[in-house]
């Protein structure tokens, strides 16, 4: 199902859709035991995938439908009503569609799309002692260690790090840490790549909190860009939220804003 829905996603993609082929992997692999929480449907037009929702907890609706047949956006409200649809204020084929259901913006966070073009990225600095480095399947344990603490509490596993290593299009040439003198790791960036599109997303990075403030972050984002650009990408995007540290993080990197995103219920 998730294979089917990228190929639309990557069959779409440009500065004006939602949606990267990494999003897709990341967020249904990252965690085990939610599939009773989700539901898919897939919409068809002359055999291919032209939209698909993905409905999450009976509250939220993720959606991607094909500009070319915006009046499956009609049949995918009327299928899951009611649901709260972030959606990008580029796509204006479903704002369309929204306000035609009785659908209206909504204030609070947002999500800001950046890109960063890769022609002009600085060779990673660490620390003397530090290591920054693509992982090799024996860093599994590591991998998911530094991501819990980050992002604690989390429910990544290794099972469920295991998934997303088998999910096309994860490379482990473009999952990025710095490892610490003591073996530790104190920062990563997963780096996901469109090879059709040429254009990679961060998702996710984090730094230990016992090694902020020393740039690791930088430099795992740095090495997994530079990593992106031997593969033929030539651009990198990231969403942070509005007003995060986040935002501020990846400016500083050279990211600078293109979209951004929009919630909408009735």
């Amino acid at each position: 199902m998730i294979r089917e829905m990228q190929r639309l996603t990557q069959r779409l993609w440009s500065r004006e859709a939602n949606w990267h082929v990494g999003d897709l992997a990341w967020q249904r692999f990252e965690h085990v035991g939610r599939e009773p929480e989700w539901q898919f449907e897939l919409w068809h037009r002359d055999g291919e995938v032209a939209a698909w929702a993905w409905e999450q907890r009976g509250k939220d609706l993720f959606l991607q439908v094909d500009p070319a047949h915006p009046d499956l956006a009609d049949e995918v409200l009327k299928r899951f009503p009611d649901r709260r649809v972030m959606i990008l204020d580029a796509e204006k084929h479903l704002i369309a569609a929204l306000e035609r259901h009785g659908y209206a913006a909504q204030d609070g966070e947002y999500q800001v799309f950046m890109t960063h073009d890769l022609r002009d990225v600085p060779e990673p600095v660490v620390p003397d002692g530090f290591t920054v480095r693509s992982i090799t399947e024996s860093d599994l344990a590591r991998r998911v260690e530094i991501h819990r603490r980050v992002w604690h509490p989390s429910r990544v596993t290794e099972e469920s790090y295991r998934n997303v290593m088998a999910a096309w299009p994860y490379r482990a040439e473009l999952d990025w840490v710095v490892e610490a003198p003591d073996g530790r790791f104190a920062a990563y960036c997963l780096m996901w790549l469109d090879d059709q599109n040429r254009v990679g997303e961060l998702e996710p990075v984090g730094t230990h909190p016992e090694f902020r403030k020393m740039g690791l972050g930088r430099a795992a984002c740095y090495g997994a860009m530079r990593a992106l650009r031997d593969f033929s990408g030539d651009q990198a995007i990231v969403y942070p939220f509005h007003g995060n540290p986040a935002e501020s993080f990846y400016r500083k990197l050279g990211f600078r804003p293109y979209a951004r995103t929009m919630t909408y219920a009735r």
